[in-house]
């Protein structure tokens, strides 16, 4: 619960941001679901101090929410428990001016707290706050760094009702090639890439490299390294949001959707992760590229707990698209340095800078699980010095064997059955986000589809 400092301290913001923005006349507050799709509600700026004062009120069940916003009953915080309120507190610094919107917006990000003021089992950002405790215990810090790769859209779907590269800003036609870090693409979408630029900037997001991805009309955006990893999620979470705020503006659709395309790339969330010391060192940092001893227990606790993972890594329909041999995406809990073919890479960098990449994540991933999953991975390797094995040499994708769960139903009888996930993230978590997933899994399937028709009406 904050300190009343801290409350006298976020209010003191509140003064700021109305002098600096005198127009201002609502406030977006925002909450993360477990899909990490924000939901909320809009309050006026009067109404801010309540909501500081844990005025503000969202149900429980908003974690029991599959992706179309359906509760799933059977996880108990829907009708079971009478669809309860629990109040959602404000987070820190994340109070922040919203340049898209012409009425006068701010948002603010909370997180929930259960009726006892504890907080609530439920919100994925509390269990990765938990996880960073363990590393307090061993007086060591993670830092991070979250790419996140997306697809811009034309807003108008084929005649077949599927998704199409949008028309090229300048060119005026519709690109369907690939084309990696291109130059041409990002002078195409160069007014839309400086508009999200300039957002960050007014949101504070501290986002960095921008380059065009393999897809048409596909990029990515690198968040810079942070030592406050719940502030970088929080960050993350802002991102996609503005990315997709300001593509409408300039008449497309933004989609973080993990395999938009048959054909074309994926889209993925890939992780950076280095541990300081209580000296500010990188525990990982060596001349050696293959780093030090702590990085190599690291890496074989993510390898370790990489299936365990997958229904995080990997969370709707969707998302198993991506897992398709040669297509940058790993099939296998594999290591090796400066190899964009295996799941965790060593990329090449000075010493000091020696850290993990974790590349197996689509970027429809919750940004607070993705990353509680990956350091509890790391937490447990380090404590329990396993042993990642050899590197991998040469094509990652030689080895034709899958060793991950890369369908749905796999994932979640992997993640349901895991005492890693039980001990890390609590056996109500466990339960109730593999409830979720299997709920939103049954509704999905109930869908007969019009490839089903062409296949097999008249072949069966």
């Amino acid at each position: 619960m904050a300190t009343h400092a801290q409350v006298m301290e976020e209010l003191a913001a509140v003064t700021a941001l109305q002098r600096d923005h005198p127009h201002l006349r609502f406030v977006d507050i925002l909450l993360a679901d477990l899909c990490g799709i924000v939901r909320g509600k809009r309050v006026s700026i009067e109404e801010l101090p309540q909501v500081y004062a844990g005025g503000f009120l969202l149900p429980g069940s908003m974690f029991a929410l599959d992706v179309l916003g359906g509760t799933i009953q059977q996880t108990g915080l829907g009708f079971d428990e009478g669809d309860a309120d629990r109040s959602c507190l404000p987070i820190a610094d994340t109070l922040v001016p919203v340049p898209w919107h012409q009425e006068g917006a701010a948002q603010l990000q909370v997180a929930m707290r259960d009726h006892d003021g504890k907080p609530f089992y439920a919100d994925p950002r509390h269990r990765l706050a938990a996880i960073l405790e363990r590393f307090r215990a061993l007086r060591l810090t993670p830092v991070v760094a979250i790419e996140l790769e997306f697809y811009f859209l034309d807003p108008i779907r084929t005649p077949a009702g599927l998704v199409q590269p949008p028309t090229l800003p300048l060119a005026g036609r519709r690109d369907r090639r690939t084309q990696i870090n291109s130059m041409t693409d990002l002078d195409e979408y160069s007014a839309v890439l400086a508009e999200i630029s300039a957002a960050c900037q007014v949101q504070r997001i501290p986002s960095g490299t921008a380059l065009a991805e393999y897809g048409p009309g596909q990029f990515e955006v690198n968040l810079h390294h942070s030592d406050d990893v719940l502030a970088a999620c929080d960050e993350a979470i802002r991102f996609k949001r503005l990315v997709r705020a300001i593509a409408i503006r300039h008449g497309m659709e933004a989609t973080f959707m993990p395999k938009p395309y048959r054909d074309m790339a994926g889209s993925g969330a890939h992780i950076h992760v280095s541990l300081l010391d209580e000296s500010g060192g990188n525990v990982f940092a060596a001349d050696d590229p293959q780093g030090t001893a702590a990085l190599r227990h690291a890496l074989g606790g993510l390898a370790h707990t990489m299936a365990d993972s997958m229904l995080i890594f990997a969370p709707t329909a969707n998302s198993y698209r991506r897992y398709r041999s040669e297509a940058y995406v790993p099939l296998n809990p594999t290591w090796a340095v400066n190899n964009r073919g295996v799941a965790l890479r060593i990329p090449a960098s000075t010493a000091a800078n020696r850290r993990v990449e974790h590349r197996v994540a689509g970027a429809d991933a919750n940004p607070y699980l993705l990353a509680a999953a990956v350091l509890a991975g790391i937490h447990l390797g380090i404590t329990q010095r396993m042993d990642p094995g050899p590197p991998l040499q040469g094509n990652a994708y030689s080895d034709r064997t899958t060793r991950l769960p890369i369908t749905w139903p796999e994932a979640a009888f992997a993640f349901e059955r895991s005492a890693f996930v039980r001990e890390y993230f609590g056996a109500d978590f466990q339960t109730l986000f593999v409830t979720t997933r299997r709920g939103e899994l049954q509704e999905f399937e109930s869908y007969i589809t019009p490839l089903e028709y062409e296949w097999y009406v008249r072949h069966s």
